[in-house]
């Protein structure tokens, strides 16, 4: 699905990273959400590889990439840790600096590698979140309702390993069947692939303790920083109209601008996947902010 790419496995500090690279000119990176992989991106990384280095991984833990052991405190699958991770890929492909893109978990990698590594991102992107600080902080009884897999995935181990592993499609398939409003988006052949890798038992493992760590870690250090720090280079927030952070928050624009020096943003009349389900628009949205 991405024709003219070469596929990579680049080792960092804390792991092994999978991913994909094609094109030429300035260098992208490109980060995925649950339960996907690098294959989101294969509607808008075509687009994107006609005038730019286009990189697209696997986060940590899913996908291809490795499965480190965690630790009582969840430190390997932080934010923190993961976007360290991508921060070597890039150094490691010949990338002291890049644009940035990320959806759902791989835009919480992104913003959390923006505030880590200022030095490193020119431009970013994120695509229909808040930050998990926020998220948390302002969680109430629609919250809980609307993002149950927040706190089921985030339960004492092995509980949702158990279940999840018990039949993972189950999981997966709620995920694509009922966030996004496109309701062909995902093509039959990439469901299959994304239900594939959550029968492994380690991947499975590995994303249950990353919403571990969201629910401690990401969300203590988001607080840390709240008010201390900021995002320093252009950032452009993307949201779903359809999907729950429309639903949530009255102004998801607002709440990034106390986040960042300068952003600008829009909803997108689409359901939660929006590089699937509005392939046209985001390549548009982004190949005018990246340049």
């Amino acid at each position: 699905m991405f024709d003219g790419f070469e596929e990579f496995d680049v080792p960092t500090s804390g792991t092994r990273i999978h991913g994909v690279r094609g094109g030429s000119g300035p260098p992208v990176l490109l980060l995925h959400g649950i339960p996907e992989t690098h294959l989101m991106w294969h509607r808008v990384a075509p687009g994107l590889a006609e005038h730019y280095t286009v990189v697209a991984t696997d986060l940590r833990g899913y996908g291809d990439s490795g499965k480190p052991p965690s630790t009582p405190d969840h430190e390997p699958y932080s934010m923190r840790a993961t976007a360290r991770d991508q921060v070597e890929v890039m150094r490691s492909l010949g990338y002291d600096r890049f644009r940035l893109v990320g959806h759902d978990r791989g835009a919480r990698c992104a913003y959390r590698l923006a505030l880590d590594a200022p030095e490193a991102v020119q431009r970013l992107a994120v695509l229909d979140v808040v930050p998990t600080g926020d998220a948390y902080r302002m969680a109430e009884m629609k919250f809980s309702l609307s993002y149950w897999v927040w706190s089921f995935l985030a339960a004492p181990e092995p509980v949702p390993e158990r279940f999840v592993g018990a039949a993972p499609e189950v999981l997966v398939d709620f995920m694509l069947d009922t966030w996004p409003e496109v309701k062909d988006a995902i093509p039959d052949q990439v469901r299959a692939e994304y239900v594939r890798k959550f029968r492994d038992p380690g991947t499975v493992h590995a994303i249950c303790e990353e919403y571990r760590a969201a629910a401690t870690l990401d969300y203590e250090r988001d607080e840390a920083d709240r008010g201390n720090r900021r995002i320093e280079c252009p950032t452009l927030v993307l949201w779903s109209l359809r999907g729950s952070v429309a639903a949530l928050y009255d102004d998801p624009l607002a709440i990034w601008q106390e986040w960042c020096h300068d952003v600008r943003g829009e909803p997108v009349p689409v359901g939660h996947f929006i590089a699937e389900e509005a392939p046209e628009e985001t390549l548009r949205q982004l190949l005018d902010f990246l340049a």
